[in-house]
C-alpha cells in the first residue's frame, strides 16, 4: 500500500490522468512498468479529481520491476484496505485477514479442507481429477470453502469481502494447481511434471473468489511435483535463505519436507515421514482438537498412564505430539523393543490380540469420550517406526550430500503443528529427530501462513519468493540408494547404532 499525493493537471501539464499516477507510482517505487485494469482506469479521473490528488494506491509487484495498481482510494478515505493471506493445507486451511496500511493482522479462522470428502489425501484428490468433470468439482469445493469462511471473518470485522484487495496463497504443488483449476494427471505418474511451476498473477475474480472484482492472486512458486508453495513461503518468512550459517527447515505434514542451507545455498528434499503423525495412524488417530490425547507419560514404576487432552475433556483420541509421545513412553518403560514390537510380559493386561492382532489399550472404554476403547495396534506401531525412520533418514541424507553432519547444524527450524506441539525430547527418544541439544530446535509455527502474510505486507516478497524457487537444488530420494541402505538401519528405536543418541536410556 502507497500513499503518494500528484501535482495537478493544467495547461502546462497535460498528462493523462492515469499516466500521471502510474508514473508517480514509478519514480517513487523504482519500477520500470505497472499495469491497471481497464475498469480501475474508467474510474480513476473521478477518483483522483474527488480525492484532490492525494491517494492510497494498493500494488502487487510482480518481478523486480513490475508491478499491478490494483485499487486507489482517497488518503482522507476511512476505507480498510484489506489482503488475504492463505494457508492451503490439505487437511486444513487457514485463513488471516490483514489490514494492508496499518500492517497488522485483524483476525484469523481455519476449517477442514472440503476436499477431504473426495479423498483425505492429494492421491485419492489427482484420480478424483481425472474422472469427467472432477478437477472443476475439486476447484469449486476449495473456491466455495474459500468464499463460506473468508466472508464470516470479515463479516466478524465489520467488513464486506470486497474490502479483499490481495489474496495470496501457500500450499503444496497438488492443492495450488487445484485451486487454479490446472490439471494434476501427470504429476503422480513417472517423470512427475506438475502443469506449473510458476503462476504469476491470477485475476481472484478467474478463479471465482468473492473479493472485490479487481483483486489480485498471488499463489507461491513450487519447485516440483513433490515441493511446494508451502515450503517456498517457509523459507522467505524464517530467512533461512538469508542466512550465514547453515541450518535445517522441518516440516511435517502429509509429507516431511526438509531444506537445508544458508544464503548461498539451498538444497531440498520431501519424503513419506507424515502419514502416521497426521491423524491416520491407527483408528485413534485424529487432528489437534478438544479431548484428543496430546501429551502422554507412564510411570516406569506403576506403569500407569498419564494422559493429557486438548481443553482437559475426555479422551477420544490422539494427535500427533501424542503418539510420539506415547511411543517414546512405551519403550522407556520397556513396554516396546527396538524393533517397536509390543512385549506381552511387560504389557500385561493391557495387551490382548483382537482378530489375529496385537493391541494394546491406551484408554478403557469407561473413561473414553465415546464409550469404546482407545487402542494402538502392532501394526500402528510399525507404520510408526517406519514413519520415524523415514524422517530420520531425510535429515541424515540431505545433510550428508552436502558433506556435513547432523551434530554440525547449530539451528533446527520446526515448521507447523509438528514443529509447536511436540516434545523433541520424544522425538529424540524414538530416533526421529538426532540427538542434539533441545535448544537447538526452534518452533517457527506456521510458516507456510507466516510467509503468506508477509507477500502481502512486503512488496518485494513477492519476488524474493520467486528468487528462492530459483536457487533450490531439489534431491529426489526415490532413486537415491544411499537413502535406501540408510532407512533400513533407521527402523529402530532409536537406532540401529546406538551411538548417535547417548541421551537416550531406559
Amino acid at each position: 500500500m502507497v500513499e503518494t499525493t500528484l501535482s495537478t493537471p493544467s495547461l502546462k501539464d497535460n498528462t493523462a490522468d492515469t499516466d500521471r499516477l502510474l508514473n508517480a507510482l514509478k519514480r517513487e517505487l523504482g519500477l520500470t512498468h505497472i499495469r491497471a485494469d481497464l475498469g480501475l482506469i474508467k474510474a480513476l479521473p473521478q477518483q483522483l479529481r474527488e480525492a484532490e490528488y492525494a491517494v492510497r494506491c494498493v500494488l502487487f509487484q510482480e518481478g523486480r520491476d513490475r508491478g499491478v495498481l490494483v485499487h486507489v482510494t482517497a488518503c482522507a478515505s476511512e476505507e480498510i484496505l484489506a489482503g488475504l493471506a492463505v494457508d492451503l493445507g490439505t487437511t486444513r486451511v487457514v485463513l488471516r485477514l490483514v489490514d494492508l496500511a496499518r500492517q497488522m493482522v485483524l483476525a484469523e479462522t481455519s476449517f477442514d479442507n472440503p476436499q477431504i470428502a473426495i479423498g483425505p489425501d492429494v492421491l485419492g484428490r489427482v484420480h478424483h481429477a481425472d474422472q469427467p468433470g472432477g478437477l472443476d468439482h475439486l476447484q469449486e469445493l476449495i473456491v466455495n470453502g474459500l468464499n463460506h469462511h473468508l466472508a464470516a471473518l470479515c463479516r466478524a470485522h465489520g467488513l464486506k469481502p470486497q474490502a479483499i484487495h490481495l489474496v495470496t496463497v501457500a500450499g503444496n504443488t497438488t492443492m495450488s494447481h487445484l485451486l487454479a483449476g490446472l490439471p494434476v494427471h501427470w504429476m503422480i505418474r513417472e517423470p512427475y511434471i506438475p502443469a506449473a511451476n510458476h503462476f504469476g498473477l491470477i485475476p481472484a475474480a478467474q478463479i471465482g473468489l468473492a473479493v472485490h472484482p479487481l483483486a489480485q492472486l498471488m499463489i507461491f512458486p513450487n519447485v516440483g511435483s513433490y515441493f511446494g508453495g508451502d515450503l517456498i513461503a517457509g523459507i522467505l518468512y524464517t530467512g533461512l535463505h538469508q542466512r550465514e550459517e547453515t541450518a535445517i527447515l522441518v516440516d511435517v505434514g502429509t509429507n516431511a519436507e526438509v531444506v537445508l542451507g544458508n544464503r548461498d545455498w539451498l538444497m531440498a528434499c520431501a519424503g513419506a515421514a507424515g502419514p502416521a503423525l497426521e491423524g491416520g495412524m491407527s483408528r485413534m488417530g485424529a487432528m489437534a482438537a478438544p479431548g484428543v490425547i496430546d501429551r502422554v507419560r507412564i510411570d516406569q514404576v506403576t506403569g500407569r498412564f498419564e494422559l493429557h487432552t486438548i481443553e482437559a475433556l475426555p479422551p477420544r483420541g490422539i494427535c500427533g505430539s501424542g503418539v510420539i509421545d506415547l511411543a517414546a513412553q512405551l519403550f522407556l518403560a520397556g513396554m516396546i523393543d527396538i524393533r517397536g514390537k509390543l512385549k506381552p510380559k511387560a504389557c500385561g493386561p493391557r495387551l490382548e490380540v483382537i482378530d489375529g492382532l496385537a493391541q494394546l489399550t491406551i484408554v478403557p472404554a469407561d473413561q473414553a469420550a465415546e464409550g469404546r476403547p482407545l487402542r494402538i495396534s502392532q501394526a500402528d506401531l510399525d507404520s510408526l517406526v517406519r514413519s520415524k525412520a523415514a524422517m530420520y533418514t531425510i535429515l541424515e541424507t540431505i545433510t550428508m550430500n552436502m558433506g556435513l553432519t547432523l551434530e554440525e547444524l547449530p539451528a533446527f527450524l520446526v515448521a507447523g503443528t509438528f514443529g509447536c506441539f511436540i516434545d523433541p525430547r520424544s522425538a529424540i527418544t524414538i530416533g526421529m529427530l538426532p540427538d542434539l541439544p533441545l535448544a537447538r530446535f526452534l518452533p517457527m509455527g506456521n510458516t507456510s501462513l507466516g510467509g503468506a502474510t508477509q507477500a502481502l505486507l512486503d512488496r518485494r516478497a513477492p519476488a524474493e519468493a520467486e528468487a528462492i524457487r530459483d536457487r533450490i537444488t531439489y534431491m529426489e530420494l526415490n532413486v537415491n540408494q544411499e537413502f535406501m541402505n540408510r532407512f533400513s538401519a533407521a527402523k529402530f528405536i532409536p537406532h540401529t547404532d546406538a551411538r548417535r543418541f547417548p541421551s537416550v536410556g531406559r
